[in-house]
């Protein structure tokens, strides 16, 4: 008797061990999150090189950083991002600017550049803030530096955007507050581009 009930709680044990677990899902950062308006100021090409950007540590992790609190984060396992968030919003926010203003040729600090660029954009991502079933919340200071003579351009950037239940709700939220930050940097670029010299 006493074997059987031995058994009996081993092959309960391997059942368990054996069981499926939770499954990872792996999500990107979009950047056609709307349609886009672009700047005619002028139709002269030029070069436009985004990065690098920093993140905040506490969420520069594969796993997608949930805020539960204040005071009080919490790790999604199982909700991770595709590609490091420091190489994604560089890409998401060049694309953005390749689409918005005109004659402008876009490429991040991580690909290689066969000349110096017209335009660098610096970021420095000060909240990336996800809270499920309210929003995402992104703050960012961002520097334009020019290769003529000019004093770099300084401007900060905050948005936050609604978000339903879910994971593809909450990143869709980052994505869209991202486009509004690419929106921001666009404007002081097209305004340098067509202020008086």
């Amino acid at each position: 008797m006493r074997s059987t009930i031995v058994l009996a709680a081993l092959l309960s044990a391997l059942a368990a061990g054996c069981g499926t677990p939770p499954q990872e899902r792996f999500f990107t950062l979009a950047s056609d999150t709307a349609p886009e308006t672009r700047s005619t100021a002028s139709g002269i090409g030029f070069t436009i090189v985004v990065g690098p950007v920093t993140v905040p540590e506490m969420v520069d992790r594969p796993q997608i950083v949930l805020r539960s609190a204040a005071n009080r984060v919490e790790l999604a396992e199982q909700a991770r991002w595709a590609a490091p968030l420091k190489s994604e919003i560089p890409r998401v926010v060049a694309d953005h600017l390749a689409r918005l203003l005109d004659g402008a040729r876009t490429a991040t600090s991580m690909q290689r550049a066969s000349s110096p660029p017209d335009y660098r954009v610096l970021i420095d991502i000060q909240r990336f803030d996800s809270v499920p079933q309210e929003g995402a919340t992104i703050q960012a200071q961002w520097t334009i530096t020019t290769t003529k003579e000019a004093a770099p351009l300084n401007g900060r950037s905050l948005v936050t955007e609604r978000a339903g239940a879910g994971f593809d709700e909450l990143v869709a939220a980052h994505s869209r507050a991202l486009a509004a930050v690419s929106r921001d940097i666009a404007s002081a670029i097209g305004a340098a581009r067509t202020a008086p010299k």
